[in-house]
């Protein structure tokens, strides 16, 4: 680890690998309807931001590993703190899809 690699952020293609390596992992697209209907990673369910409090109905077992992203990482680390302070034990903001080099679904 380099002096300055906490000036990257987020990189969400290790983070999408990292959650395709987690058993029961769960991958949270935090934007809008629209925009996770524009295109979204593979896998991933849409609970968005102004909305996490349903994400209990979604994802019940507080011990789920999460991976949380957004456009650009701004509302998945917003989302990562709210699910924290929720009691979720194990949650990672992997940053935005903007930066996402993989395959999409629309």
């Amino acid at each position: 680890m380099g002096m300055f690699d906490f000036m990257r952020g987020a990189n969400i293609n290790e983070g999408v690998r990292e959650y395709h390596d987690t058993e029961g992992a769960v991958l949270l697209d935090v934007r809008t309807p629209q925009e996770y209907a524009g295109g979204h990673i593979p896998g991933s369910l849409n609970v968005p931001l102004q909305e996490l409090g349903r994400v209990t109905s979604v994802v019940p077992d507080a011990g789920t590993p999460l991976f949380v992203y957004c456009q650009s990482g701004g509302r998945s680390s917003q989302a990562a703190s709210a699910l924290q302070r929720a009691g979720y034990q194990s949650v990672k903001n992997i940053g935005g899809i903007a930066s996402y080099t993989g395959e999409v679904e629309r």
